[in-house]
C-alpha cells in the first residue's frame, strides 16, 4: 500500500460519491485516505450500504486536509462547491477529478449561463474527461472535468459518425434517466408520489447537458430528457439522417474502428441495448438500426448514470492519468 496513490473523496455521501467509495476500495493502486461530506459543517456519518466493503466514517469537508494528505481528489460536489474547492487543490499540486459540471464547458459565454461560479483561469486548463476521446490529454491533466451522464451516451454514439462525415441534417436525442440522475437532494420532482408510475419530459431547450453535447459534437442537437420511475440507468434514442449512399456496413465499420480496442464501449446492434444490461457496470452499450432506403438511422445507447455516467468514468480517468490498467477497480 505504500506505493499506492493517496485518494480523497469530497461528497462521499451522495449517490455518485458512495459509488466512488465502493469502486476505489477494490482498486489495486488506490488508497482511500480521506472520505468527506459536502460541507465543513456536515455531521460525521457511516455508510451502512457499504458495510464490510468500507467501514470508515465520512468526515466533514476539510480542503486543508485534502491538500496535505492526498495525491488525487474526486469531487462529487455541487457545481458551486466544486468551483470553490478545485482551485485550492490544483494550486497545491493535487490531481482533481471533478464529477460536477463546473469545468466542462470551454466557451466562457456558455459557462456564464450554466456555471457562473466557475473561475475562468481554471476552466481554461481543464480537460474534458470523456476517456475514449481525450485519453492522451487526460494523461497529462491536473484537472479533469468528468462528463455528464446524458452527454456520455450521446457523444460516444454520435461522435465517430460525425467525424467520418456520415451524418446529414438534424440530430434529435430522446433521453430517459432514472431518478438518481437528479441527485440525492430531494425535490418535488423526485418525490416518490410524483415519480412512481409517471414519465415526464423536462428541461426542453433549457438543459445544461445540451450545451455540453453540442460542444463535443460541434453540431446543434434537439435534446429532450425524461425522468422515468427507476433508480438508475440511462437510455437514449437518437434520430439522425445519414448521408446519401451510406450503408449499414459503413456505420458498423466506423463504430468498430473507433471502439474496437476500448474496454468500456460495447457495440450491440444485433440486440438493442437495454438499461438492465448495463446497470452496475462501467459499460456504455451502443446499438443502431439503419433504413438504407430512407437514410434514417436510429441509435440506442445505454449506461449506468452513477458509474459510466459519473463515478466509474471518473475512476477510468484516474487510471489513465496515473498510467494504471484502465479497467482497475471497474472490472
Amino acid at each position: 500500500m505504500s506505493n499506492s496513490i493517496k485518494v480523497g473523496i469530497a461528497g462521499a455521501t451522495g449517490y455518485a460519491g458512495q459509488e466512488l467509495v465502493r469502486l476505489i476500495t477494490r482498486h489495486s493502486n488506490a488508497h482511500l485516505v480521506a472520505t468527506m461530506g459536502s460541507a465543513a459543517n456536515s455531521e460525521p456519518r457511516l455508510l451502512p450500504a457499504l458495510a464490510k466493503i468500507w467501514d470508515g466514517t465520512v468526515s466533514p469537508l476539510s480542503v486543508d486536509s485534502l491538500t496535505r494528505n492526498t495525491d488525487a481528489v474526486f469531487l462529487a460536489l455541487p457545481e458551486t462547491s466544486a468551483a470553490n474547492v478545485a482551485p485550492r487543490l490544483v494550486a497545491e499540486g493535487v490531481k482533481v477529478f471533478d464529477l460536477s459540471g463546473a469545468f466542462r464547458l470551454r466557451d466562457p459565454a456558455q459557462r456564464k449561463i450554466w456555471y457562473p461560479d466557475t473561475p475562468t483561469e481554471l476552466a481554461d486548463i481543464a480537460v474534458y474527461g470523456l476517456t475514449e476521446k481525450y485519453r492522451d490529454k487526460i494523461r497529462h491533466a491536473t484537472l479533469v472535468a468528468c462528463p455528464g451522464c446524458y452527454p456520455t451516451g450521446a457523444i460516444l454514439a454520435l461522435r465517430p459518425l460525425i467525424e467520418a462525415g456520415l451524418l446529414n441534417g438534424s440530430i434529435a436525442i430522446d433521453a430517459k434517466s432514472g431518478i438518481s440522475g437528479a441527485g440525492k437532494r430531494p425535490s418535488e420532482r423526485t418525490h416518490f408520489s410524483e415519480c412512481h408510475g409517471n414519465v415526464a419530459a423536462y428541461g426542453i431547450f433549457a438543459h445544461r447537458h445540451a450545451a455540453e453535447i453540442e460542444q463535443e459534437l460541434s453540431h446543434p442537437v434537439t435534446f429532450v430528457p425524461h425522468l422515468v420511475p427507476m433508480d438508475r440507468g440511462i437510455l437514449e434514442t437518437i434520430y439522425v439522417q445519414v448521408r446519401q449512399g451510406t450503408h449499414e456496413t459503413d456505420v458498423k465499420k466506423t463504430l468498430e474502428t473507433t471502439y474496437g480496442d476500448m474496454p468500456f464501449v460495447r457495440l450491440t446492434n444485433d440486440v438493442l441495448p437495454e438499461v438492465k444490461h448495463v446497470v452496475g457496470t462501467n459499460f456504455c452499450d451502443i446499438g443502431w438500426k439503419l433504413d438504407e432506403q430512407s437514410g434514417r438511422l436510429v441509435m440506442v445507447t445505454c449506461l449506468d448514470n452513477l458509474i459510466k455516467g459519473a463515478a466509474g468514468q471518473a475512476l477510468q480517468n484516474f487510471n489513465v492519468s496515473f498510467d494504471f490498467n484502465e479497467c482497475d477497480g471497474l472490472l
